[in-house]
């Protein structure tokens, strides 16, 4: 499972701008910025803008800095195992994510708080065993603040705990991301992808670029 919320894509005309700089064309830039009292909101971009930014695309990582100056915010929450492999695009990327070291014992471990959809009522069964067993660990480290307690929960804990992180990258990011994964195994992949295709411009600046 892996859910995407509170999106924001900022800064498109200060790139189209820098975009713009090395031939000095500035004057050719037609495109309209939204609300005025709304920084966040997408410009139109005019026919000349995006021709030139797709012509930038296409013409390779050194010719498309512009996309690194498109910055996208957003909480994912996934699954561990999802995060292991999002962490390969460190570079460029922030995170901040919640705490399984200051939060994991807050509160009763359920699996409502893991990635399950995939698993059948038999390994519903042996799963929801597995977490009884881990909220007993949790009951007493809540009681006795024994850490060697909390060190044997956090070792059990399985890849497929949720996590969420707010993260900001770039339409750089994402173009990268897009097509190293878009038909990856991994279902979450797949998903992220998909919701990367419905973002401002991104069939002409990301999907269809190569």
């Amino acid at each position: 499972m892996i859910k995407i919320e509170k999106a924001e894509v900022m800064n498109f005309l200060n790139a189209i701008r820098g975009a713009r700089n090395p031939m000095n064309s500035w004057d050719r830039s037609d495109s309209v910025s939204g609300n005025e009292n709304n920084k966040n909101t997408i410009p139109e971009i005019g026919e000349n803008d995006l021709k030139l930014m797709k012509s930038l695309c296409k013409a390779g990582s050194d010719h498309r800095k512009f996309m690194r100056q498109i910055f996208v915010s957003m909480d994912i929450t996934a699954p561990l195992y999802w995060w292991k492999e999002f962490d390969t695009y460190k570079v460029g990327t922030t995170s901040n994510s919640t705490s399984t070291m200051h939060k994991l014992h807050s509160r009763p471990i359920t699996i409502e708080d893991f990635s399950s959809d995939h698993l059948t009522k038999e390994d519903t069964e042996v799963f929801n065993s597995y977490l009884d067993y881990i909220e007993k660990l949790r009951l007493d480290y809540v009681k006795t603040k024994d850490k060697t307690i909390w060190d044997r929960m956090i070792q059990m804990l399985p890849c497929n705990y949720e996590q969420l992180r707010t993260i900001t990258c770039s339409y750089e990011n994402l173009l990268n991301m897009y097509h190293a994964r878009n038909t990856h195994k991994l279902l979450e992949w797949r998903l992220y992808c998909d919701w990367i295709k419905t973002l401002p411009y991104a069939d002409e600046l990301i999907v269809n670029i190569k």
